[in-house]
């Protein structure tokens, strides 16, 4: 049986295949080698970072995207897009400062964790929260 961890791991893992996939189909950018590229910035690590920031600092009450606090808060697409809250500053600007029973994560958080998390919960959002 798959526990949460070893769940959260493959989903992160197909993210990054996807995301290497797409990376191949579309290229790399004009002049970028594959050693050139910084790896702080590389999409793959960038949701791998945010999935693991989520499962400690958000998963307690957003567990796969749900809100066990306010139920219509959710952070699937359609709630996100209906709240104006479906891009990466919007989110990153509410785990920064909170919102209503939202807290702010502005001290807990590095503002590189917090564009991960953002990151992590738009790519979610965007894939309805399905586990691979």
């Amino acid at each position: 049986m798959l526990n949460q961890r070893s769940i959260t791991i493959r989903l992160i893992a197909l993210i990054g295949i996807i995301l290497i996939a797409a990376a191949g189909i579309l290229g790399m950018p004009a002049g970028a080698t594959a050693d050139s590229l910084d790896p702080e910035n590389d999409p793959v690590n960038t949701l791998i970072h945010g999935a693991q920031v989520f499962q400690v600092h958000c998963e307690g009450c957003h567990i796969n995207g749900g809100n066990i606090i306010r139920r219509g808060k959710t952070l699937k697409l359609k709630a996100l897009q209906k709240n104006e809250m479906d891009s990466l500053d919007a989110i990153a600007q509410i785990v920064t400062n909170g919102k209503n029973n939202m807290s702010a994560f502005r001290d807990r958080l590095t503002e590189q964790q917090i564009q991960e998390v953002a990151a992590y919960v738009l790519s979610q959002a965007q894939t309805d929260w399905k586990k691979p």
